[in-house]
């Protein structure tokens, strides 16, 4: 199918025309008619698959359909509620995007800033609303909100917002929008909570599953280093310098141990900034700036803050400390392989961490290629061994489709 097979107005297709999409991916493919319909809908994609297009695009079909040309005041006709500052930003952006052509006017709130502007902007009056939960409720509870006109309520990213303590939130906010309005949830994953939360606040929604939250892209080679837990900065050195690792990836699992890395790497002269949470908003977006500008050549990133991190053409991923989620292995090297695009995928295990590592192996049943010849491995002792090395890849035949993926690499709008 082609973009232009989905019937949408000839705004939106003249603004995703000149990003140079040509296709829908899957996940927007099945979303957008069910969307246009006004069906509620439950869409679980993994990370990187186009979800913010396959609710933006056909919101604003309706949305330019409703407003029109209308001088009446702006009123909040869409609200997408998300966890993080930075998919909030991305968000905005889309819309901003594909909404660029229509007289639809977004406004992008979340907390760690002054209200003020906000306000302002809300004062004047807009039709689409992206917010996080606690900024949302609180400019509400001030008394700058109103959800009476509100058409459709989004909630993406559903299962890091219940992962984040935001599920009591989530449902005030529910309980604020009007009862006719059309539901739409979004989430890379589908945990039994989710699925309770969508049956408490979705009518009879279409259910749109593509890429289950268990695969890894094939166009992504993942490999796993077995390394003793206090040497784990040391390896991370030894490869961006040995493999020459520029624009790299780094999932640390604590705030205060991002900030550890930076320091280990800016101390051999790697450029390298942490983005996480208690960085404010602007230093979180100073730096995701550099590092999309290729100015500093390591960020290293908490799993939340990383949630906004949307670059096409990112290499390599490195997860410095496992998740002890599985499923949170999946969203991470997500962040590379997009789009058809090659990329890297590697992992330090440390003794302490290869549970974690047999739970990935289980959920992703993917032949992982253990590397073993590197300085640091684990020592022999009372404690079980490393594996021993397997020269499997992910996907067992990356080489050989390189060319395929080339050729196939058609850009698809997300």
């Amino acid at each position: 199918m082609l973009f232009e097979d989905l019937s949408l107005s000839k705004s939106i297709q003249r603004a995703v025309f000149e990003e140079g999409y040509t296709e829908p991916t899957p996940i927007q493919e099945q979303s957008i008619p069910l969307v246009l319909s006004g069906r509620d809908l439950i869409g679980c994609a993994q990370t990187g698959t186009g979800k913010t297009a396959a609710f933006a695009i056909p919101i604003i079909h309706q949305l330019h359909r409703i407003v029109g040309s209308s001088k009446k005041a702006k009123e909040i006709r869409a609200l997408i509620v998300t966890p993080t500052r930075e998919l909030a930003v991305q968000i905005g952006q889309s819309f901003d995007t594909y909404g660029k052509y229509t007289n639809l006017t977004q406004l992008t709130i979340f907390g760690g800033v002054s209200q003020v502007p906000q306000v302002d902007a809300l004062r004047k009056g807009i039709d689409v609303l992206v917010a996080t939960p606690g900024r949302l409720l609180d400019l509400h509870k001030q008394g700058f909100i109103d959800f009476d006109s509100l058409h459709t309520l989004v909630l993406d990213e559903a299962d890091q917002m219940l992962d984040m303590g935001f599920i009591n939130d989530v449902k005030k906010i529910v309980k604020l929008t009007p009862k006719n309005r059309q539901t739409l949830l979004f989430s890379a994953t589908m945990p039994i909570a989710i699925r309770e939360l969508a049956e408490m606040f979705l009518k009879d929604p279409e259910k749109v599953e593509v890429s289950p939250v268990s695969s890894t892209a094939e166009s992504v080679e993942q490999r796993v280093y077995f390394v003793e837990k206090g040497e784990k900065r040391n390896l991370l050195y030894h490869l961006i310098k040995t493999e020459n690792l520029s624009d790299v990836l780094v999932f640390s699992r604590t705030k205060h141990g991002a900030d550890n890395v930076v320091k280990a790497l800016r101390k051999k002269d790697i450029p390298a900034e942490a983005i996480h949470g208690d960085k404010s908003q602007n230093a979180r977006q100073r730096v995701l700036d550099a590092f999309k500008n290729k100015e500093i050549g390591v960020l290293v990133a908490t799993d939340i803050a990383a949630r906004g991190i949307d670059i096409d053409q990112l290499p390599v991923v490195i997860n410095f400390d496992l998740p002890n989620i599985p499923e949170t292995y999946v969203h991470r090297i997500g962040r590379t392989g997009r789009a058809g695009n090659e990329g890297i995928a590697i992992s330090f295990c440390g003794k302490d961490e290869h549970q974690y590592w047999k739970d990935i192996q289980k959920l992703i049943k993917v032949d992982v290629k253990t590397i073993s010849d590197h300085p640091y491995p684990w020592h022999s002792g009372s404690q079980e061994t490393a594996p021993q090395k397997n020269s499997n890849r992910s996907g067992g035949a990356h080489k050989s489709r390189k060319s395929e993926v080339s050729k196939q690499n058609k850009k698809r709008w997300y």
